[in-house]
């Protein structure tokens, strides 16, 4: 059974004071953020490209501290309008301190900043029709203008002293040449390939078009070669071998990805205690796999060694991907959560890119572009397990991040563009995703002793980098057993190749990932343990009632909240 949610039928609710304020505010921060306003599905700048000069920062945090200043004056008019508002002031306040910090000038690592932002935008642009590669080919004369802005930046913050770490300055000449060699460069490739054949064959005007977009492609080559050029030349010299930033500046970080404030010493103490936790019970699976006295390692080389365990190509991976999430759409809806319609459609895609990363899209607006999973497989990996993956697709897809976001994108009788579209708190989100992947052992469906360990083998992962994470940053001392001393990257390699059962180019992709972006991978696992916490003080609440406590209701009402700094999500839900 389907229902479209607890609001059909109902009466949408009333816009407030409030609501007009947040949605003003997505139209606004769209057309000061092109990018942005793609990713979430808003029509009408998919023909336009971000500035990210020193100025058009400054214009959009000018807007942001307008827009908290609103917020924080006007009267709630109804419960909805007490979250949105706490909601807002918590996100716009981090906005506001953070270019105060000076931290949104010019962002660069190996993964999400503008480097990779100009390229990945279009992953998610329509590709069907005729207009839709019109808007490509404006948008790709326009690129250069970005990556010229993005390098005003770069060297803005350089002028007070500010650059990445030379270890993500170095991998972002790699990522940058890539992109600028019309041999292996995504654009050349895209505007050639068979998206843009099938839509262009037969049209008058295809072959003037497609000369446009092949000029686009060129002009965006070139300018990730000025890149790469200015990377090398300009800012690898003036960059520190240092890649911990620090105390003060990870405390901001860990409050923007978490959207709560933590204990951060406690929080590395709880990290290890946990790590701890996670290999004991691997290792209680592993002779179940393979007999008493195995250890992890025999059980994996087990279940590598099963064919039946076993992907060879990047196409089997994904038709593996796509029965596996349908599988899990059908046998939950209805039973443990009622998903909306539009909601049932998740895609499992193979990324252009080829950097290691699992991520998802959300839905647009009017779900005309669905929830899309992908997988960026490097190209030397052929062969993939789905032992391991089982509970990747569970992350990703139901109940993880797009049963979370597309309900949030499907709740227009309820909530404000922002809380639908425009909000995202990793915590929140990467939270509640390791969460749905407990949940999903919890409901039988990783009973199969391998996919358990696999389960197991992610939580651990991410058990593991709170430690990492917090440890390299915080410069804290290492335990004994990981090699005592203090946490550096040397020694953060060795404990990381140590808990990761994953091919060596991921593991390396993943290491520099978290040394360049602080306190982002542990918000997966710490907001499990926050989605947890809150959790069990709703079931402590309702059995002090007296009261059964209604776990489909409780995952209802959350997700219907869309998402929220885990701080907001506690109160809201208490």
């Amino acid at each position: 059974m389907t229902t479209d949610s607890a609001h059909q039928g109902a009466p949408a609710r009333p816009t407030s004071e409030i609501d007009l304020v947040a949605n003003r505010y997505v139209q606004d921060a769209a057309r000061l953020d092109p990018f942005a306003a793609t990713a979430i599905g808003i029509p009408g700048y998919d023909d336009k490209a971000t500035d990210y000069s020193p100025a058009a920062v400054d214009e959009r945090a000018a807007l942001a501290r307008d827009v908290l200043a609103q917020v924080r004056s006007i009267a709630p008019a109804d419960d909805v309008d007490v979250v949105t508002q706490a909601a807002m002031t918590e996100r716009l306040g981090l906005t506001v301190e953070l270019h105060e910090a000076g931290e949104d000038y010019a962002p660069l690592n190996v993964i999400a900043s503008p480097l990779q932002e100009m390229r990945d935008v279009f992953d998610i642009t329509g590709t069907d029709t005729v207009e839709h590669w019109q808007a490509i080919a404006a948008r790709l004369a326009a690129l250069p203008g970005s990556v010229s802005s993005y390098v005003e930046s770069l060297r803005h913050r350089a002028s007070s002293g500010e650059v990445a770490a030379v270890l993500q300055v170095t991998e972002g000449i790699k990522q940058a040449a890539e992109l600028a060699d019309p041999s292996t460069s995504f654009f050349t490739s895209f505007v050639t390939g068979p998206a843009a054949r099938a839509a262009l064959s037969g049209d008058s005007a295809g072959t003037v078009l497609q000369a446009d977009l092949e000029r686009g492609a060129r002009a965006a080559c070139e300018a990730y070669g000025s890149l790469a050029t200015f990377l090398q030349d300009e800012l690898a010299p003036q960059a520190p071998t240092q890649d911990a930033v620090g105390r003060d500046r990870y405390a901001l970080q860990s409050r923007f990805f978490l959207g709560a404030t933590v204990d951060l010493d406690e929080t590395y103490e709880w990290g290890i205690e946990e790590l701890a936790r996670v290999i004991a019970e691997q290792e209680s699976i592993a002779r179940e796999i393979a007999g008493p006295g195995a250890s992890v390692e025999d059980a994996v080389a087990r279940l590598d060694a099963d064919p039946a365990r076993t992907l060879h190509g990047t196409a089997a991976l994904q038709e593996w991907m796509q029965k596996t999430s349908d599988e899990a759409v059908r046998a939950l809806d209805g039973v443990h959560f009622d998903i909306p319609e539009p909601v049932l459609a998740l895609e499992c895609m193979i990324a252009p890119t080829q950097n290691g990363g699992i991520y998802y899209t959300p839905p647009s607006d009017d779900f005309s572009r669905p929830g899309r999973m992908w997988w960026s497989v490097p190209p030397e990996v052929t062969e993939f397990n789905t032992w391991r993956e089982k509970t990747t697709v569970f992350h990703e897809g139901v109940p993880g991040h797009h049963l979370q976001c597309g309900q949030a994108v499907y709740e227009r009788a309820t909530l404000n563009d922002w809380r639908r579209l425009a909000c995202w708190v990793s915590g929140h989100g990467e939270g509640w995703a390791l969460y749905a992947e407990r949940l999903m052992a919890d409901l039988g469906f990783l009973d199969d002793p391998g996919d358990r360990l696999g389960m197991l083998d992610a939580q651990r992962m991410r058990a593991a980098r709170v430690v990492l994470d917090i440890g390299v940053h915080l410069g804290k001392p290492a335990p004994q057993v990981w090699g005592g001393g203090t946490w550096d990257s040397a020694k953060a390699w060795d404990f990381l190749r140590a808990n990761v059962n994953m091919p060596e180019a991921f593991v390396r992709f993943e290491l520099n990932r978290y040394l360049g972006w602080p306190g982002q991978a542990p918000s997966y696992k710490v907001g499990q343990r926050l989605w947890e916490q809150t959790r069990d003080a709703a079931s402590a609440s309702a059995a002090a009632r007296g009261e059964t406590f209604d776990i489909r209701a409780f995952h209802a009402r959350a997700l219907s909240l869309g998402s929220v700094g885990l701080d907001v999500l506690k109160d809201a839900l208490s």
